[in-house]
């Protein structure tokens, strides 16, 4: 009976040590790119932008053709992008296209603290001239 109990001790023990690492809230450097795939809600932080604009939809992919990469679309309303993204060194890198053959627009972006890889904030470059054009924007599941 003693023998019994040790080992539903054990297994139980067990079984909360596995949850737990299951549900740790992941930092920067523990994100992978497999973790981004999925659909998120992109907002615009910029103070001075309407509130009445719809956010844009990013769903995201692992990308067919490069192990390691993303690529989706984004979309708000009618409106469509392609999209391929990349997370290195703890930064989001995402490239806009409205025709898949030029960049409209580079995305940069890094994980918010404490939000466990569920939101990153960062900036749109639609331009040459990076601080002409950048806009503030967080990416939320």
């Amino acid at each position: 009976m003693k023998r019994w109990r040790m080992h539903t001790l054990l297994l139980a023990a067990g079984l909360v040590a596995t949850l737990g690492a299951a549900t740790a809230c992941p930092t920067a450097a523990d994100i992978a790119p497999g973790m981004l795939v999925g659909q998120w809600r992109i907002e615009w932080a910029d103070t001075g932008r309407p509130r009445s604009e719809a956010p844009w939809v990013l769903v995201l992919a692992p990308h067919p053709e490069y192990s390691g990469s993303l690529k989706g679309t984004l979309s708000r309303g009618q409106e469509r992008r392609l999209v391929v993204a990349d997370w290195d060194d703890e930064v989001f890198t995402m490239e806009e296209s409205q025709d898949g053959r030029r960049i409209a627009a580079t995305w940069q972006a890094t994980a918010s603290q404490g939000r466990c890889g569920q939101e990153l904030q960062g900036l749109r470059f639609t331009g040459s001239a990076p601080d002409a054009s950048a806009q503030h924007f967080v990416m939320r599941r």
